[in-house]
């Protein structure tokens, strides 16, 4: 694995066409399912000359994955050491393998990304994310730390008590956490006359939740977690079929691409390559997996990119975050919309701290978008004109008592909140 981010665009694209073509090559000898798939459908690979040939093969879906399972595996099973799952869209989770060589890239990985966003085998990072439940990222965390030499303190997540404690007793010098949670703690610090503005803490790296605009400036939820503590805030963004993170550097203006680990490709709806600044679905091809190698996997996440030079020195293409799922997009009286621009709202707000948003088919078929707030809560009028002033249009707004949207926002079972649920 070699680091070409700082070569030229020309450099970067002719080491990522070696790595893709190998990658390639691995996947036709070694997986059942692509092998099977690319007979059938008679894909002739050799055809693959460069990276302008990629639209002559197939896209995977999440569906497939979720469906022939274990036809993705291409090693033999007692290779395997460890097993992860990530949410099915057929209901059940789906299952994930990894050898060593997939968990040595899981480590390179988030080392590459702990060190751009500048952190030294000097710092303590406290992890607030769990390493149980078959979770992916939280391993990821802790092997790239690991790798990287820096003092580790797993305090796991929640428990803002347990948090406050650990960066008394160990003064680490960063988080990782999810950016709402980071709000919890901050509400406990003040509860309990925690003096958390002048902890230890510098920065936190970021997941599970945007924190910028399209621009690349914070939004609402980022505001007021910096309004009310004054540090660094780097976004990520990952999944575990990617087995790769996308991360920030200290300018703020997008999350890089480790070219050498993952090919992304930015596609419309005709499955064409969108131009810088548009919005497409991201397809990636995770480079050098070994235990379930992906081509072509498309996520289902809409953002868009950039092929700037980065202040940082970068020639990696960025991502901008995450506006919402492709199946997620809302038409709300000839308005499009994805559920980021809901929250977005709603956390500018600022005067609710819980809700739900729900999407529906009304009896024509049309999109029905409700949000479910506090029953405490009476400016629905003054909420409503927010809508209008910001997105042109208005959901339903419904009360609820605050124990059941926490009932609907933490299913069983679930490993993270659901705040859109997607009833059509």
């Amino acid at each position: 694995m070699n680091d070409h981010s700082f070569e030229t665009p020309e450099i970067i694209r002719t080491e990522q066409w070696k790595l893709f073509k190998k990658q390639l090559e691995y996947i036709s000898a070694n997986s059942p399912y692509y092998k099977k798939l690319f007979k059938d459908q008679a894909i002739p690979i050799e055809e693959i000359k460069s990276l302008d040939d990629l639209g002559k093969l197939p896209i995977t879906s999440k569906e497939d994955l979720q469906q022939f399972n274990s036809d993705f595996i291409a090693v033999p099973d007692e290779d395997i050491i460890d097993f992860v799952t990530t949410s099915g869209t057929l209901g059940s989770p789906v299952n994930f393998a990894l050898n060593g060589t997939d968990l040595n890239r899981l480590a390179e990985n988030e080392y590459r990304s702990f060190k751009m966003a500048g952190l030294k085998k000097s710092d303590k990072v406290q992890l607030t994310t769990t390493l149980d439940r078959r979770f992916m990222a939280g391993m990821a965390y802790f092997l790239g730390l690991r790798k990287l030499g820096a003092g580790i303190i797993r305090t796991g997540s929640g428990l803002p008590q347990l948090q406050w404690e650990s960066i008394e007793r160990f003064k680490p010098n960063y988080l990782v956490a999810v950016p709402s949670f980071l709000l919890k703690m901050i509400q406990y610090a003040e509860d309990n006359n925690i003096d958390f503005k002048n902890s230890s803490i510098r920065a936190a790296i970021c997941i599970g939740e945007p924190l910028r605009d399209q621009n690349f400036d914070l939004n609402a939820l980022g505001k007021r977690i910096t309004d009310l503590w004054d540090i660094e805030l780097f976004s990520t963004y990952a999944s575990t079929e990617m087995s790769t993170a996308f991360t920030e550097c200290p300018a703020h203006t997008g999350n890089h691409v480790l070219t050498d680990l993952i090919y992304a490709e930015i596609l419309d709806a005709q499955g064409k390559p969108v131009q810088p600044g548009e919005i497409g679905e991201l397809v990636v091809t995770p480079l050098g997996t070994e235990t379930m190698p992906l081509l072509r996997f498309a996520t289902g996440d809409m953002l868009s990119y950039t092929e700037a030079k980065c202040s940082c020195g970068r020639n990696t293409i960025r991502l901008s975050p995450v506006i919402g799922r492709k199946q997620q997009k809302i038409k709300l009286k000839g308005t499009s919309l994805y559920p980021q621009h809901i929250i977005e709202v709603l956390n500018n707000y600022g005067k609710i701290k819980s809700f739900i948003i729900e999407a529906r088919l009304d009896d024509f078929g049309n999109d029905k978008l409700k949000v479910i707030v506090p029953d405490s809560f009476e400016q629905i009028d003054d909420l409503k004109d927010n809508f209008r002033s910001r997105l042109n249009v208005t959901p339903e707004i419904e009360k609820l008592e605050v124990e059941e949207i926490a009932k609907l926002k933490f299913p069983k079972g679930s490993r993270k909140p659901q705040i859109f649920r997607d009833l059509r």
